[in-house]
């Protein structure tokens, strides 16, 4: 008995017109425009899962950054004395206190200054 993939051919292409919904123009109709643009697509958000990892490392150092200048301190010694003090604390968390809690962010940086 031979096997006809009439109705799979069909769900593959459903599946993969239904990712690309949204996409201009014949990215989002025509079948294989949109498989090659949905494999595009796939490849951009997976380096961008790597890079906001980056971006948010990057925007914690400036905030930190800016605190530290605000307290006469530069972010590297900043850094170096909370590593002598024996202080672990990550950059989100240091970049966090930097924004919303000023006062606390100057106690640390007193700390560091004296380490």
């Amino acid at each position: 008995m031979r096997i006809k993939r009439g109705v799979n051919a069909v769900k593959k292409r459903r599946k993969i017109l239904k990712s690309a919904k949204g996409y201009f123009g014949a990215k989002s109709k025509l079948y294989r425009t949109a498989r090659e643009q949905v494999m595009k697509s796939g490849q951009y958000s997976y380096i961008g899962r790597k890079q906001k990892k980056r971006d948010f490392r990057a925007l914690w150092i400036t905030r930190i950054n800016a605190g530290c200048h605000a307290n006469g301190i530069s972010y590297s010694r900043f850094i170096a004395g909370l590593k002598k003090a024996n202080i672990a604390l990550n950059r989100k968390v240091l970049a966090d206190l930097a924004v919303r809690e000023p006062e606390a962010f100057a106690n640390l940086v007193e700390t560091a200054k004296k380490a």
